[in-house]
């Protein structure tokens, strides 16, 4: 019997050009990579026995995985818009804004909405989908937003917005 898991939501198909790049590197980084293990993973079956074969299990177990990535980035890659340019209205939260926040303890936040496929929380990029990004959007300077958070409510003040940074 299975669990059933109510079915995620999209995520946002939108891409940095850096971000795209690093995707479209890593994809061809992978194909090198599983040509490498392909090689070990042959070697490992001539050695006979599979069953007892710890070289053999592990090498077919990395390869899986290194094949579902493969399939993901193949799948998602054409998917994804590519965001080149700055928002007319840059007094506004839009995609690829950094936004520098104040918190109610007055502790300075920095932010950069990106795409779910570039996140990096210690340099503050965070995903379009996230809570606070969803919060700040069409949002400007001087604004306070409400972000429901899993520890409760918390507020925040906008106090600057750039682009291209």
């Amino acid at each position: 019997m299975t669990r059933y898991r109510p079915p995620t939501e999209k995520p946002s198909a939108y891409i940095t050009p850096k971000g795209y790049q690093a995707l479209q590197g890593e994809l061809s980084g992978l194909w090198k990579h599983r040509a490498e293990v392909t090689k070990a993973l042959a070697a490992a079956a001539a050695e006979g026995d599979r069953s007892e074969n710890a070289e053999y299990i592990y090498r077919k177990k990395e390869l899986r995985g290194i094949d579902r990535r493969i399939r993901y980035l193949q799948k998602r890659l054409p998917s994804l818009t590519v965001v080149h340019d700055a928002p007319q209205d840059k007094t506004r939260v839009f995609f690829g804004a950094r936004v520098k926040l104040e918190n109610m303890e007055g502790n300075r936040l920095n932010y950069r909405i990106v795409g779910p496929d570039e996140l990096a929380p210690d340099k503050g990029d965070i995903s379009l989908d996230s809570p606070i990004a969803k919060a700040l959007l069409k949002k400007s300077v001087d604004d306070e937003i409400l972000v429901h958070t899993p520890q409760g409510e918390a507020y925040f003040y906008i106090l600057k917005i750039e682009y291209g940074v």
